[in-house]
């Protein structure tokens, strides 16, 4: 890790080691957002689920918007998975989101597998 908002990130995968402890893998995506969201809060940390961001075009507003799982301490893109293995779309979205709204660092995180899996990602 480059050092940048090492400890917050550090504090969010563990909140999510914790989630993923307690529930296990086998549950659907949203189940482990409701979790995420208990945790947070009783963690005071400030977070927004389900963001929405606009994407710009040529001076306009396109008609579809993208919403971030969460965005955690104001600028961390969480984006929470619930699949056999991450693919190169996961990647590419969470690449996609981390332009689109302006932030440093993403967390791809996936629920799904024996051990909790993760990557970090930054531009």
């Amino acid at each position: 890790m480059d050092g940048y908002r090492e400890e917050e990130t550090y504090k969010i995968i563990g909140i999510c080691m914790e989630v993923h402890r307690i529930l296990g893998p086998g549950l659907l995506e949203i189940v482990y957002k409701d979790a995420l969201e208990i945790e947070f809060k009783e963690n005071n940390i400030p977070f927004e689920r389900e963001k929405e961001f606009s994407i710009e075009y040529k001076n306009k507003i396109l008609p579809h918007k993208f919403y971030a799982d969460f965005i955690v301490n104001e600028d961390i893109i969480l984006e929470v998975k619930a699949v056999k293995e991450f693919s190169n779309e996961h990647v590419a979205q969470v690449l996609n989101y981390l332009k689109l709204a302006d932030s440093e660092i993403g967390l791809l995180v996936n629920f799904q597998t024996k051990s909790l899996q993760y990557k970090r990602y930054s531009l």
